[in-house]
């Protein structure tokens, strides 16, 4: 299912999105910031293509929420917005998500899993 690509995605992902929450520790604000779109950009992108495998879409589709919601909360410390209670509808969607998943999906791939295939 999966090319080359998409492992590139992944792996470039996981340090855009460190970087991201480190300068936001650190109050780098315009790094903080510009670093949202490359990191929710890939996220969009992983979400995108694991759209016809459910079990692998959700989880990628919960990081992307994940994201946003992280993104406005860094957004509203770093400029004083006002707009931090919206971050938690990303959050509430991701989780939403995460449980439906591991309710209908996570059961069937530790089924897998455990039978040695």
């Amino acid at each position: 299912m999966f090319n080359k690509h998409f492992r590139i995605y992944e792996y470039l992902h996981i340090p855009f999105w460190l970087v991201k929450d480190t300068c936001w520790g650190l109050e780098w604000k315009t790094l903080g910031v510009s670093m949202i779109f490359p990191t929710l950009g890939l996220a969009l992108i992983l979400a995108w293509k694991t759209r016809r495998n459910t079990s692998e879409f959700l989880p990628n589709l919960a990081i992307a929420l994940w994201i946003s919601a992280n993104s406005i909360w860094m957004c509203d410390e770093f400029f004083e917005l006002g707009i931090k209670n919206w971050c938690y509808v990303p959050f509430a969607f991701g989780l939403a998500v995460m449980a439906f998943w591991l309710v209908v999906y996570f059961p069937k791939l530790w089924r897998h899993n455990s039978s040695g295939n």
